[in-house]
């Protein structure tokens, strides 16, 4: 129990550091490019849109900084001859590496538990900080209820609040929409009724409408316009729209269950929602094989092996590893595979991947 203490906390400490070498560069980057990009804005405003991008930006390479933090941990042994210390006590290689895969499983489990909705909150917070200095001052919100979807767009001059029954699953064409005009005091102006609205380059093309002016002093219905076709200025895009509330990581993972009940029940495709969660689930699971592939590569003698061909074998293999996970992800959003294959086969594969390479390194 004491040797594994030991090496947890070893690998705990490498994994802080590294980690906080990577938080610092990432804010450093972050900050000159967006000096660049709001260069109007005060100098406190930047900060607070670096900060926020922080959380989102580690919580992406933290598999490589427990695939860096274990190279670390057994180059440093492996240069102290404690390893071989370890072997002549009898007792196996493959025993020290229990307390670093411990670590990597509580580490992926507290990321997913408590470190995604930290996440998930500064992603969606940085993203209407973004879309409002970049919209003229009014955010773009979309809502997906029971009831249906509710979209907001605006300028300085006044607000449209949307409201559709359905939509595609592109969330380009609305479907018995209502869309209600208001002024910069927040007054309905105009309420149009739509069969359909057709999201296009720079505005909304609405089919089968009808006009109410909403103005004081008119009889709205007596003075109800119809037309065939008409157009509303829209500054709104599909990815806007997509990225007001479409993105999985804007929820943190505890509501994503009710929040793909919900996307079901209202006749939205949840396949992008699941398929996130079912990633969120195998996290600790893929950081542990990580430990044990960097480790495979790293736990042997210095004088037995290229340390730096080494070194570079498993940093490329964690780092094919994690874009095969990506492009499994890809695929099972996209319906090419089953959800639970897509966000499962990497992990487990991995897993044995690591498993086979550790037992031919030590017994074979």
């Amino acid at each position: 129990m004491i040797l594994h203490m030991y090496f947890a906390r070893k690998f705990l400490w490498s994994t802080f550091l590294i980690f906080s070498i990577f938080v610092v560069i990432l804010a450093l980057i972050d900050l000159v490019d967006k000096l660049q990009d709001f260069s109007s804005l005060p100098f406190a405003n930047v900060l607070g849109i670096v900060l926020l991008k922080i959380p989102e930006d580690t919580y992406e390479i933290l598999p490589l900084v427990i695939v860096l933090a274990t190279v670390a941990l057994y180059i440093r042994l492996a240069r102290s001859s404690e390893l071989v210390v370890v072997r002549a006590a009898g007792r196996s290689a493959l025993r020290s590496l229990a307390a670093p895969v411990g670590v990597a499983a509580i580490v992926g489990i507290l990321s997913v538990t408590m470190f995604n909705p930290i996440v998930a909150a500064s992603a969606k917070r940085y993203n209407d900080l973004i879309n409002t200095y970049i919209g003229g001052g009014v955010a773009s919100i979309l809502v997906i209820a029971s009831e249906g979807l509710w979209l907001r767009q605006g300028n300085p001059e006044g607000q449209t609040v949307i409201h559709a029954e359905r939509a595609s699953s592109d969330l380009t064409v609305l479907f018995d929409t209502t869309f209600l005009q208001l002024d910069a005091d927040g007054t309905p102006t105009q309420r149009i009724r739509a069969q359909a609205a057709r999201l296009m380059a720079g505005e909304w093309v609405l089919y089968g409408a009808k006009v109410w002016d909403l103005a004081r002093g008119t009889i709205s219905e007596a003075e109800a316009r119809e037309f065939e076709q008409m157009r509303i200025r829209s500054d709104l895009t599909q990815d806007r729209i997509i990225d007001s509330f479409g993105k999985p990581e804007y929820i943190p993972i505890w509501e994503l269950p009710d929040f793909i009940g919900q996307l079901e029940q209202a006749g939205f495709s949840a396949r992008r929602y699941d398929m996130w969660y079912q990633m969120e689930l195998a996290r600790p699971l893929f950081m542990m094989s990580l430990v044990m592939v960097a480790a495979a590569f790293t736990m042997r003698p210095t004088r037995l092996s290229n340390t730096g061909m080494s070194v570079l074998t498993a940093v490329l293999l964690g780092f094919g590893l994690h874009y095969i996970r990506n492009f499994a992800q890809i695929l099972g959003e996209n319906g090419e595979i089953p959800i639970t294959l897509a966000a499962w086969a990497p992990p487990v594969a991995s897993l044995l991947l690591a498993t086979g390479i550790l037992l031919h390194m030590e017994d074979g």
